[in-house]
């Protein structure tokens, strides 16, 4: 399998979807790719660029929206979340409860993909602020194969979305992907715990979980997976970690679990909540942070030895 970032498989896709749709269209927040270029050349009636202007970024795309265009809107994920907070609430969450609308915010730099580029840049509270606004499904896929398998999900349900992808090309967590609209995937099998992890930090959890009999869960439908599924998976399973690239105890993942596993004992893993200004990689901000690979590798070797591990939120 190759190496390749998300957003430029999912643009790809969407491009050859936009030669037999002309009502698909494209708005960016003066934020670039490749395949960018070549959308903005074939399809240029159907290719906006606002400016670094994020909330007008969310006003324009309303407004084609509700004019029936299937509509995609593009920045960096801090700033489509939060510099235009304000603007997804009134006009995304709230009109479409009244008004239908098919809007897709494309986020790239999820977590702390852009390791090098500081806090601000830094997209850890994402999770926890879209999961909060009701009528819009957060996908955090792990790699490019779920980024591209849902361009058909992005066009035909009718409903806002905001797409989490990360900034960095990677090889794929898994080598297919099945049953897709489940909204998670197993990535290993095990019977002494398992990890709930979204985005990147399930494939780091499949890294950490290779020598353990853990189980693997990748959750990239984050309200909107099948959780009669997700619970049939872990009928046997007693503990539970929670794994994200985002603040913990503040409604992100380890929230969403929290809720809807209460029989389990869950361990939730996150960033606590402080900014980091020390830069470097991505495992050194993870390490600041107690989410190195060995963090975790000590955490799993406790687990599966029975030894005594108090719940630590």
């Amino acid at each position: 399998m190759q190496i390749k970032a998300m957003r430029d498989v999912f643009l790809a896709a969407l491009h050859q979807k936009m030669q037999k749709d002309n009502r698909l269209f494209f708005v960016s927040a003066d934020f670039g790719a490749p395949i960018l270029d070549k959308i903005r050349a074939d399809f240029p009636d159907r290719f906006i660029n606002v400016g670094i202007a994020e909330q007008n970024l969310i006003n324009v795309s309303v407004g084609l929206a509700l004019e029936g265009f299937t509509v995609y809107a593009y920045a960096i994920a801090p700033f489509i979340t939060m510099r235009c907070y304000e603007q997804i609430r009134v006009n995304i969450a709230i009109l479409s409860q009244l008004r239908p609308m098919n809007i897709n915010l494309i986020g790239v730099g999820a977590g702390v993909s852009y390791s090098l580029s500081g806090p601000t840049h830094h997209c850890l509270e994402d999770l926890s602020i879209m999961r909060t606004l009701p009528n819009i499904e957060v996908f955090s896929p792990s790699d490019y194969l779920l980024a591209e398998r849902y361009v058909e999900r992005s066009i035909a349900h009718k409903t806002p979305k905001y797409l989490r992808f990360d900034a960095m090309p990677m090889l794929p967590a898994s080598e297919s992907v099945e049953n897709f609209e489940d909204g998670f995937r197993v990535l290993q099998i095990g019977s002494k715990a398992a990890i709930i992890a979204t985005g990147y930090m399930s494939q780091k959890a499949k890294k950490v979980a290779a020598d353990f009999e853990v189980m693997v869960i990748d959750l990239y439908f984050l309200n909107a997976y099948d959780l009669e599924k997700l619970q049939a998976c872990l009928k046997n399973i007693e503990t539970v970690i929670t794994l994200e690239e985002g603040f913990k105890g503040v409604g992100g993942l380890d929230s969403e679990i929290n809720s809807k596993l209460k029989n389990k004992q869950v361990i939730n893993l996150g960033f606590e909540l402080k900014y980091t200004f020390k830069v470097g990689s991505r495992e050194f901000v993870h390490e600041e942070n107690g989410l190195g690979e060995q963090d975790l590798i000590e955490l799993v070797k406790m687990l599966t030895n029975n030894d005594s591990y108090q719940n630590k939120k």
